[in-house]
């Protein structure tokens, strides 16, 4: 008798497929042309992203420049225990923990201000005129905002003339170790706050008009408003958002910081990305290179895992 019910829940299960591949042929053949906009995204994720994964092979292996494409030698560990016994890595790891960690306290609450401040604006034209203000940094090139950057803080830069004005004295922002962060920072928060504000401002259209009525029955005042309503409103795609740049906490911004720092500020400046940079390519080291970049997409991935896990009990939201 158990092996018909085994037979018999086999053959139920075998029809239940059959049904569900029949129902997704038929959605398929239906909206064709919808699905066929997913090919050219897909194969630019297989080429450009999933097939680059197979090199990380070669973080195992011994890579010799003009040799077998994944590696002449299985060394194992080899590489991962350079890293952790080399004190160079562990200060550029430091770096990229606190730089991360400062653009994810400073920089990511910025947008969210900022598209709170501008919904509380009437007038529709002044909005506009600082919303379009605000947008127009991010679609400067790094390289231009680079350049923008080193102007800034020379020596005889805008930045020097009002200091000298009320000090007397000028400083070398962009040679001094100390001064990188704050740059490196405000940049980012100049770049990036009116772009990111976009989806949160999406989020406030989306709060029903009658809660704040109900509110300002009750005698709440516009902070009260914002606390209550408008908050607890966009808080979905808060938390969304703050996962994803918890995920990417490592992957600060190597283009912009490429392009300002320099030996003197090696010390404050010099990250992960820019390391790698440096050993992989300016020292041929790849299999070195590609261990540190393999330990640091781990380290993102259980960042993001943990990010979402921590959401999902304390908020009941999350990605998935």
């Amino acid at each position: 008798m158990a092996g018909i019910d085994k037979a018999r829940n086999a053959h139920v299960l075998t029809e239940a497929k059959m049904r569900k591949l029949t129902r997704l042929r038929t959605v398929i053949r239906k909206d064709w042309q919808l699905y066929s906009l997913l090919l050219l995204p897909l194969i630019y994720l297989i080429i450009f992203k999933y097939g680059p994964m197979i090199g990380n092979v070669i973080a195992f292996r011994r890579f010799v420049p003009g040799g077998h494409l994944f590696g002449e030698e299985w060394v194992g560990f080899h590489y991962f225990k350079m890293f952790i016994h080399d004190p160079t890595f562990w200060k550029v790891f430091t770096n990229t923990l606190m730089l991360g960690g400062l653009t994810l306290l400073i920089c990511f609450p910025m947008p969210i201000i900022f598209a709170l401040l501008l919904n509380e604006i009437k007038a529709k034209k002044f909005k506009k005129f600082v919303q379009t203000a605000s947008y127009l940094p991010h679609f400067l090139s790094i390289v231009i905002v680079a350049g923008m950057i080193l102007q800034l803080t020379a020596l005889n830069g805008s930045i020097n003339v009002i200091v000298e004005f009320f000090t007397g004295e000028k400083i070398n922002f962009i040679q001094q170790a100390e001064w990188f962060r704050t740059i490196y920072i405000t940049s980012d928060i100049w770049q990036g706050m009116g772009w990111g504000a976009i989806l949160y401002l999406a989020a406030l259209t989306t709060i029903d008009d009658s809660l704040y009525e109900a509110a300002k029955i009750d005698g709440a005042n516009r902070w009260k408003q914002t606390l209550h309503i408008t908050i607890p409103g966009i808080l979905p795609t808060i938390i969304t958002l703050l996962i994803l740049n918890i995920g990417s906490f490592l992957a600060v911004g190597f283009e912009k910081i490429l392009l300002i720092y320099n030996p003197l500020t090696y010390e404050t400046s010099d990250v992960i990305s820019t390391y790698l940079y440096r050993v992989g390519l300016e020292s041929s080291n790849f299999s070195y290179a590609t261990a540190i970049g393999l330990f640091e997409s781990i380290i993102g991935l259980v960042l993001i895992l943990t990010a979402n896990g921590i959401s999902r009990k304390l908020t009941e939201r999350s990605l998935w």
